[in-house]
């Protein structure tokens, strides 16, 4: 069973999601192939912004958007940054991270990417190019992102727990 990922970031970001804020839905490679075409090839030089839906279908939104604007503040099964090259004339995702510090998905989250991208017929490359790992730190409750199996906390030093710890706080 896919883990649902909650906005995890800050409350004023959630609070400027705006109904019909989400991004493009990709369902099929023709949803794709009409999103680039509304767009220019151009614009596939620079990454975007990624949800998986619970629906399991992807979303697309420029760089800079929020990802809970682009899952339109909804919980998402994975969240990120991919970027597109053409091969032939055909894309295929070249570089895609779990790189979302509002849901900060575990590199778990991969499986309903791949099937995502999948159903859109989107080649892939069978993982998330760059893997981030975060965690919460218990004592002072921040968001951490962990470098070099560094797992202590960037603010006040503690100990990070070795497994993804970012369930709703109750």
């Amino acid at each position: 069973m896919p883990v649902e990922y909650e906005y995890v970031g800050p409350a004023e970001i959630l609070a400027a999601v705006r109904p019909g804020s989400e991004g493009a839905r990709i369902a099929s490679g023709g949803d794709f192939a009409a999103w680039v075409a509304a767009r220019g090839d151009d614009e596939l030089a620079e990454p975007f912004t990624f949800v998986v839906g619970l629906d399991g279908v992807l979303r697309l939104a420029p760089r800079r958007s929020e990802h809970v604007a682009c899952a339109d503040g909804w919980p998402v099964l994975s969240a990120g940054e991919i970027s597109f090259v053409l091969d032939d004339g055909r894309p295929r995702v070249d570089e895609i991270s779990n790189q979302s510090t509002g849901y900060c998905p575990d590199p778990a989250s991969w499986p309903a990417v791949a099937d995502a991208l999948d159903r859109a017929g989107l080649p892939h490359p069978g993982h998330f190019t760059d893997p981030i790992i975060f965690r919460r730190c218990p004592e002072c409750r921040e968001r951490n992102l962990v470098k070099d199996g560094h797992f202590f906390c960037a603010v006040c030093s503690a100990e990070l727990p070795s497994t993804w710890n970012f369930r709703p706080q109750k």
